[in-house]
């Protein structure tokens, strides 16, 4: 039997294992051990590596991040129009969400937040750097983000290029678009392609991307992996279908139809160091929340959700709306998976540095894609 048939066997009997498992004669204590089990022994193991963790300290950890993204929505309601954005402090445990008017402040507390009057809304910020967006950025600068802690849009730049004529062009008109505060990098953001399991590999061509999602029907993974009509073969070389919709740069999403006797299954590798993780849902995880990433190059890494709404300044364009983690990544794990607990957060699009010196990834979130290309997620 091919690893392909073995792998996808095996990740199908653990599927239906879990519904026959709902499916027995007590929910109630079917409920409570899912309760005491907030993520896969994967997850849980790649926590203590990477944050340093006892297993205690990384299930109180999921736990409180998984309340903190409920609260989060509560309060996103409460604030409504007012909202300006919310990040999650792991040491204190405390989900702080921003609002532009102080008549909200008491109510978005109900909820549990703790609460911080700002001057703008996120409303506000977002339409600033749109017009930031609509500017032409030189290489010399590598992203824009909305920054809800700063209640402003901050700009990074290189620091050998900060003198520079069209940087400084720039950062006169993003200043004259919106209120910029401009922070200095010494790292240039690439792509991570090299020459349906999130994580597993995949060809076009010579280049070797890695699976996001599997979505009914194919699966999610970055734009910039291939283009709409090209055909993608499996880590066998055995043909899987064609990228049915692509788009970068403005954007790093894709995908891909599955067929030929390949199928999809809710499930993101942990390459053997780590368990296999099922995939429940797409709960968007908030700012200051861990994060795990599998991809077919380095394989299982985490690390935490570090700024949301950023756009990255490739060599080949800007790609928009982009959030920013700590976890690294190297070439050929384009496209795989971000998964937070449980839950799907995106798919890897690019970054600096590597998995043994350290850097920071971007991914392009899950739920827009989604809604782009009208598809579902497959959940256990």
């Amino acid at each position: 039997m091919s690893r392909a048939t073995t792998l996808r066997a095996t990740l199908t009997a653990l599927v239906l294992g879990a519904a026959c498992a709902t499916a027995g004669p007590s929910p109630t204590a079917a409920a409570d051990t899912a309760a005491e089990a907030p993520a896969s022994e994967g997850v849980l193991a790649a926590m203590q590596r990477d944050f340093g963790l006892t297993r205690g300290q990384a299930e109180a950890r999921l736990a409180a991040e998984e309340k903190a993204t409920v609260t989060e929505k509560k309060a996103r309601a409460a604030a409504g129009t007012a909202y300006a954005g919310s990040w999650y402090t792991p040491s204190r445990d405390r989900l702080t969400v921003a609002v532009a008017d102080p008549g909200k402040a008491d109510a978005v507390r109900v909820t549990g937040a703790r609460v911080e009057v700002v001057a703008r809304s996120a409303k506000s910020l977002d339409a600033a750097k749109r017009r930031v967006d609509a500017l032409k950025a030189p290489q010399g600068v590598t992203s824009w983000r909305v920054d809800w802690k700063s209640n402003r849009v901050v700009v990074e730049v290189l620091a050998d290029e900060l003198r520079d004529n069209d940087v400084k062009t720039f950062v006169a008109q993003a200043r004259e678009a919106a209120p910029v505060t401009v922070e200095t990098t010494d790292h240039t953001p690439a792509t991570r392609a090299a020459g349906t399991v999130g994580g597993d590999p995949y060809y076009t061509g010579n280049v070797r991307c890695s699976i996001g999602f599997s979505v009914h029907g194919g699966f999610v993974t970055a734009g910039h992996c291939g283009g709409a009509g090209q055909g993608v073969n499996g880590w066998d070389g055995s043909y899987i279908g064609n990228f049915q919709g692509s788009s970068f740069p403005d954007n790093d999403y894709a995908w891909v139809n599955v067929g030929s006797g390949w199928w999809t299954v809710p499930v993101v590798l942990g390459w053997g160091t780590v368990s296999d993780q099922l995939v429940r849902g797409s709960a968007e995880a908030p700012v200051g929340a861990s994060i795990c990433r599998s991809g077919s190059t380095s394989h299982w890494h985490c690390g935490t959700v570090l700024a949301k709404n950023e756009t990255v300044n490739y060599s080949q364009g800007a790609v928009h709306q982009m959030t920013k983690t700590s976890v690294c990544a190297e070439p050929g794990d384009s496209g795989g998976s971000f998964i937070s607990g449980d839950q799907a957060q995106g798919v890897t699009s690019g970054g600096w540095g590597n998995c043994s010196g350290g850097g920071e990834t971007w991914y392009q979130p899950i739920n827009e894609i989604l809604s782009r290309y009208g598809l579902t997620l497959h959940t256990a």
